[in-house]
């Protein structure tokens, strides 16, 4: 919808938004009216570098064609139908996953967060069916971030910090441990650890990325201990960081994998997949979702797959990563950049903000983010160029001076 379109000025908009929203965001002060391919064009046909791609999600562009004609297809067919009958979406793109990824078995959600909850549910349900009724303890890292429903929430590795403040007691059951720390998480489970809950990159952390030595202890312990890995795969997964699932780089394979973010190409879509024996836990009526599946999701996630297959753009994220990162180095004021394919966080000093430098991007028209006082964040669209990363490099450079 384009504002030309309804009578309205862009301040009339806002007010709007202002009047009707209950607003937990920060708002950018421009409607983004058109997206396409690594740009955001604002109302007055401005456009923005995008190096945020909806947060980690348009990863093969904004509004990619493929991507968009399979949306105007399905649309024409079937909107909706819940999942009682088949449709010929998700069973193709449950096919495309499974072979792709190396796993058994697929359940759709409809978000990040509603995946972690289902990997969670799961991995209890399978602990307390094979173990006893005390077998659902979990242990994620601190500084970890997982999602904001009850579960994923507690599941979040930040007590008394974030998005647990103000909403009363978590959901017993998890322990946390320093990140990359693999002898802490070790201690940290008992004889009723059921698993082990890890980010392959802490995004929301800071852009902490495991350590190879970390993730394939934490398999191998818990093949020692008949416990379960689970990975959260909802920013890194995809050919975000350089391949196609982040767990790839470490040569390890999760008992459960959440995924969600890239997987749609701008549609909500999310997922777990897990292995033949584990995904017997969820029977009839143990778990379930009216969207979850959805034909136009399910669509567009197969073009956005295949899009991101076709065209390798796990290697084009890795080759672009490095070299957006070795540049980065070079900034006045780094404190260290840290990277896993084009999953990208710049710390600086004490004496640089952040948030400053994230509103001082957006005035000069580069979207980016900040986590924590000194971090800033890129999670550009996977098709960007060099010549893109000198763009947003320039900028950022002129702005830290």
């Amino acid at each position: 919808m384009k504002l030309k379109d309804t009578g309205l000025t862009a301040q009339d908009i806002k007010d709007k938004v202002s009047k009707y929203m209950i607003e937990t965001y920060e708002r950018f002060d421009f409607i983004a009216e058109t997206a396409k391919d690594q740009y955001v064009y604002d109302e007055k046909g401005e456009p923005y570098l995008d190096f945020y791609a909806g947060i980690a999600v348009n990863s093969a562009g904004n509004c990619n064609q493929k991507v968009v004609d399979a949306v105007i297809d399905q649309v024409q067919d079937v909107m909706h139908t819940f999942n009682y009958p088949y449709t010929i979406p998700q069973a193709l793109l449950a096919e495309k996953i499974c072979t792709t990824i190396g796993m058994d078995k697929i359940f759709y959600q409809n978000s990040g967060t509603e995946a972690n909850e289902a990997m969670i549910k799961m991995a209890r349900k399978y602990g307390i069916e094979k173990y006893g009724p005390n077998k659902y303890h979990i242990v994620t890292a601190k500084m970890g971030f997982h999602g904001r429903t009850f579960g994923a929430m507690s599941a979040t590795g930040q007590p008394g910090n974030g998005c647990q403040v103000g909403f009363g007691p978590m959901t017993y059951g998890f322990s946390y441990a320093p990140y990359n720390d693999l002898e802490a998480f070790k201690n940290a489970c008992t004889e009723n650890t059921i698993a082990i809950m890890i980010e392959p990159v802490q995004g929301e952390g800071g852009v902490h990325p495991a350590t190879k030595e970390f993730m394939q202890g934490l398999r191998k312990f818990c093949d020692e201990k008949g416990m379960l890995l689970l990975i959260d795969e909802v920013q890194t997964g995809w050919c975000r960081t350089g391949a196609v699932m982040s767990f790839m780089n470490y040569g390890i394979k999760p008992d459960i994998v959440s995924m969600a973010k890239a997987l749609g190409g701008g549609m909500p879509i999310g997922a777990i997949c897990a292995s033949a024996e584990v995904a017997k836990a969820f029977s009839a009526g143990s778990h379930g979702t009216t969207f979850g599946g959805h034909p136009v999701s399910c669509a567009a996630a197969l073009a956005e797959v295949n899009e991101l297959l076709d065209r390798d753009l796990a290697g084009n994220a890795k080759k672009m990563g490095d070299y957006f990162s070795a540049k980065l180095e070079t900034l006045p004021h780094v404190k260290e950049v840290r990277h896993q394919g084009l999953l990208v966080g710049v710390e600086f000093d004490d004496s640089i903000s952040g948030v400053d430098v994230k509103h001082k991007c957006l005035e000069k028209h580069l979207l980016i983010t900040a986590i924590g006082a000194h971090t800033i964040r890129m999670i550009p669209p996977l098709i960007i160029t060099e010549a893109d990363c000198d763009k947003a490099f320039e900028i950022i450079k002129s702005v830290v001076a």
